[in-house]
């Protein structure tokens, strides 16, 4: 049984550790383990009742809440280890709040590429926190914020109160350009696990519907934010898998460091099924095949969210894979 890592992120203090114990109080993630980086510096204390074992315990809520000082690998290795021994409960999930300086990147390169973690573990939801009051100047600081917002498939508003509903309303609309895919919640109505985490897992029917919203987001390619540009490519002949595999391959190879997030709904040729992809950076998922074309619409459609990387200079690349595939026909 493969069980969804799902990953809390947020800069610094945007209240993350708040949330979780919010979740943590209610019984919707009783069948769930908790990972925590740097366990000791966060306040959790309160809601500890139990010790099973070193840097493992257990919550009011019946969720396991383990620490990872290391390798997320090794942790989560062990926490099937324990497992299958019996010395902590089945589990249906896996909830991991980062530190706010992490990038998510290499999270999901982890659960990608590795062979010991795949039949374990899969990807579930990345869920970024955003402080409201902060964003701006997060923004222009720090290249990590950046990467957090843009691997999100939710974005969570904290501190909303904090600031005017016009300061407020432009950031959601700085988000929208960001990242158009991802819903926004206010964190502070957030009731439940279930509702934040629906679904426990991107899917492909979500994937293409977020993928349709960037499509009716416009303009696109004049989005400038901490260096960050978003551009969508379309085509509506089918595409041979083989060759644009190679294609994209080279590009994350070449350039994956300023690719933020990649996700695309493609027509493949001799396939009547849509194929999905979504990657971060270097590391690329396995394609899913929907059982339909959402809408009843075929076509390729591609999203590319950029840092330091001409948008323009993508585009010829595309275009020119697009002549050889043509060609070959």
């Amino acid at each position: 049984m493969s069980r969804p890592l799902n990953v809390i992120t947020g800069f610094l203090g945007s209240g993350k550790t708040t949330l979780l114990q919010r979740l943590l109080a209610g019984q919707d993630l009783a069948d769930t383990v908790v990972l925590i980086n740097e366990f000791g510096e966060i306040g959790l204390d309160h809601l500890l009742v139990q010790t099973l074992a070193p840097d493992v315990v257990l919550l009011p809520s019946g969720c396991v809440c383990c620490s990872v000082r290391g390798d997320l690998k090794a942790a989560l290795l062990l926490l099937d280890e324990r497992r299958r021994r019996g010395e902590i409960a089945d589990f249906a999930r896996v909830l991991l709040e980062t530190t706010g300086l992490a990038d998510p990147a290499p999270i999901l390169a982890t659960l990608a590429t590795d062979a010991h973690l795949r039949g374990h573990y899969h990807l579930g939801l990345i869920i970024t926190v955003v402080d409201a009051e902060h964003a701006a100047l997060q923004e222009q600081l720090h290249p990590e914020w950046l990467a957090q917002v843009a691997a999100a498939d939710r974005l969570l508003l904290s501190k909303d109160d904090r600031v005017p509903a016009t300061r407020l309303q432009a950031l959601r609309e700085r988000l929208g350009q960001l990242n158009a895919g991802a819903p926004q919640w206010l964190a502070r109505t957030v009731e439940g696990g279930d509702e934040l985490l629906w679904g426990q897992g991107l899917g492909g029917p979500a994937i293409a519907e977020e993928v349709g919203r960037w499509q009716l987001f416009k303009p696109v390619d004049n989005v400038r934010h901490s260096q960050a540009q978003v551009c969508c490519l379309s085509f509506d002949t089918p595409l041979d898998w083989v060759t644009f595999g190679v294609w994209l391959s080279m590009l994350l190879r070449c350039h994956g460091a300023r690719i933020l997030r990649v996700k695309g709904l493609l027509d493949v040729i001799n396939s009547e099924q849509p194929v999905v992809i979504h990657g971060v950076q270097h590391c690329l998922h396995a394609p899913l095949h929907l059982a339909a074309w959402p809408n009843g619409e075929r076509g390729s459609r591609l999203v590319f969210i950029v840092r330091d990387l001409d948008t323009a200079l993508l585009r010829r690349s595309f275009h020119a894979f697009l002549g050889q595939t043509e060609r070959a026909a």
